[in-house]
């Protein structure tokens, strides 16, 4: 089972511009839904109107999607910017901490 065990850790996960991926692929579904909608006739002669509605399932997946990437955006920004308030608060203790356990070399 040797071969199984990872042999270094794995690497951090990249964060891009989540919100803009999915709202351009929801977009995109919608698009293609509107795309394929004049030709309703020629899918339901043949069986295929589940090629006109996978579209609009995809657009409204999408939209759910927009929704909770929004939410989560926001939460990882307001994470960092609480960290951030606590290192300057943290810094801002230990820099006080530090110039009262100097002795006074004024006296």
């Amino acid at each position: 089972m040797e071969k199984w065990t990872p042999k270094h850790e794995a690497p951090e996960p990249l964060e891009g511009p989540v919100v803009a991926t999915v709202v351009g692929g929801t977009i995109l579904w919608f698009v293609l839904f509107l795309a394929q909608l004049p030709f309703y006739g020629w899918f339901a002669d043949r069986g295929h109107t589940w090629w006109v509605w996978t579209p609009l399932a995809g657009a409204g997946l999408g939209l759910i999607g927009i929704w909770y990437v929004r939410g989560r955006d926001a939460a990882l920004k307001r994470h960092a910017a609480r960290a951030e308030v606590k290192d300057a608060a943290g810094a801002e203790a230990a820099d006080k901490a530090l110039s009262n356990d100097r002795p006074d070399r004024t006296a």
